[in-house]
Parts: C-alpha cells; structure tokens; sequence
C-alpha cells in the first residue's frame, strides 16, 4: 500500500503564458517564435481561458485535442465563463476538467494550488515514449 501523497509547499513550474490563442497554439505545436522549441518537452497540464484574442479558448481547444502529439495532455478551462453552452462544449471537445475562476483572490489562489497538485502529482498520465509521443 502506497504512502499518502502529502501537497507538497511549493512545485517548481516553468509556465508559459501566451497573450492570446495564437501564440498558445505556435507554443504547443513549435511553429512561429516558438519553432526552436523541442517537441520533446510537451507541457504536462494545460490551464486555459476560453476567453482569448484572435483564436479562442474553444478553438484551441478542438486543436489541442485533434492532435495525436498533444490530444494525452491534461487540459483545464479556467475561465470567467459559466455559461453552460460553453461548458457543454468544451467536454465536447475533450477537456479534461473546467473551472470557473473564483472572483476572490484568495480562493483563485487556492483553487490553482489545488488543482495543480491534483493534475501533477496524484494524477497519473500515460508513460512518454523516447520521442516525447504520448500514447
């Protein structure tokens, strides 16, 4: 019987954070500014907002989730947006989780924490490859 997991103080992460849905698709897929990127280092969770500039959330979605490299990663809408044609739409498409942000910053903070230790440390995704391919 496993030990149980204890939430650790602090994760180190690198993040990225894009301006806008463009940008989040040239870094998760290596083209434009991000063409030097490896493909080999995918990002092990994906928080993203449905409400974002030139491409959006769902669209990005529907991208993320199309692609044999990318559709095993973990990918969570954090968004303003309680609208239940967004939410229906967005498992549609394959997300894995959606959250509507908190207003106070004090549960935002804390509703981030919680659901990173649950995404990358109590959640098990599939072994990667030597080429960096998710199953």
């Amino acid at each position: 019987m496993r030990a149980p997991i204890r939430q650790r103080r602090f994760v180190r992460l690198r993040a990225f954070r894009p301006r806008e849905g463009e940008e989040a698709l040239d870094f998760l897929f290596c083209r434009g500014i991000h063409s030097n990127r490896s493909r080999a280092h995918l990002p092990k969770l994906v928080l993203l907002d449905l409400k974002l500039p030139k491409v959006d959330g769902l669209q990005v979605l529907q991208e993320v989730k199309s692609s044999p490299e990318c559709r095993a990663i973990p990918v969570v809408v954090l968004t303003s947006s309680g609208e239940q044609r967004d939410i229906v739409e967005s498992y549609k498409l394959g997300v894995n989780s959606y959250i509507q942000k908190p207003v106070d910053i004090v549960q935002f903070r804390q509703t981030i924490k919680t659901l990173g230790f649950y995404w990358l440390v109590v959640n098990r995704p599939p072994v990667s490859n030597k080429r960096g391919d998710r199953p």
